[in-house]
């Protein structure tokens, strides 16, 4: 079976702050990024491994090229002014005959390999599979002005994460229902969830942390220097 690696890496983290796009700022000893791609990379020996990345990037981006070729990236498109046209470009350039493809957030460079290797053989045999984790807060629900309004009920529910794993062709159904209903989604599962496909929960890591702020890089940096992550 061949794999089509799509990673993610066109978003603006405006969250992040700071002159350089979170996915190319220095973790560990190399740009969040390259963790990404190395660590992909070495999921699966027939595999493409395609980068959606802001144009207006390139500053960020051409120097690393070499860093990211190295550790198996194939090649990069321009991404789209939504994570679901991003995904729409890198798949585009992924050869039609790689039959199950991964979607990838690049600001996650720690997902479990273990968790990632079941979802794509749930996906193979179901569909689609995502990595997501059980909720444990008690959840409220607020108005505008913080207001409680009540509490969620949280059995049954699961924070999503990447990777996502989806067959090919069941994605280009899904794609088409989206593009005819004018349906943009916030991940790739819901695509299949929206095309009535099935999809499956694996269960993630707490330490599969998507950098979204300074303090979420600082614990990153932490486990990344570890070295112990399953």
């Amino acid at each position: 079976m061949k794999l089509a690696i799509l990673v993610l890496a066109a978003g603006q983290g405006s969250r992040f702050g700071g002159e350089v796009p979170k996915a190319y700022v220095p973790c560990a000893g190399a740009p969040i990024v390259v963790h990404c791609v190395r660590r992909l990379a070495a999921l699966w020996p027939e595999r493409t491994l395609v980068l959606a990345a802001d144009p207006a990037h390139g500053p960020h981006l051409d120097p690393i090229l070499p860093a990211l070729h190295a550790a198996g990236l194939d090649r990069v498109v321009a991404g789209g002014a939504t994570r679901q046209e991003s995904m729409r470009n890198a798949f585009a350039a992924a050869p039609e005959d790689h039959e199950v493809v991964l979607v990838h957030d690049a600001a996650r460079p720690l997902f479990p390999r273990a968790a990632a290797l079941l979802a794509i053989e749930r996906a193979a045999a179901v569909g689609g599979a995502l990595l997501a984790i059980p909720v444990t807060d008690t959840l409220k629900r607020a108005d505008e002005r913080r207001q409680v309004l009540g509490t969620v009920d949280r059995r049954g529910i699961w924070a999503a994460q990447t990777p996502q794993v989806l067959r090919r062709d069941l994605l280009v159904r899904a794609l088409a229902a989206a593009q005819r209903d004018g349906f943009q989604a916030t991940d790739d599962a819901a695509l299949l969830e929206h095309a009535g496909l099935p999809v499956e929960v694996v269960p993630g890591s707490p330490h599969n942390l998507k950098i979204t702020t300074r303090e979420d890089l600082i614990l990153a940096e932490i486990l990344l220097r570890g070295e112990h992550l399953p």
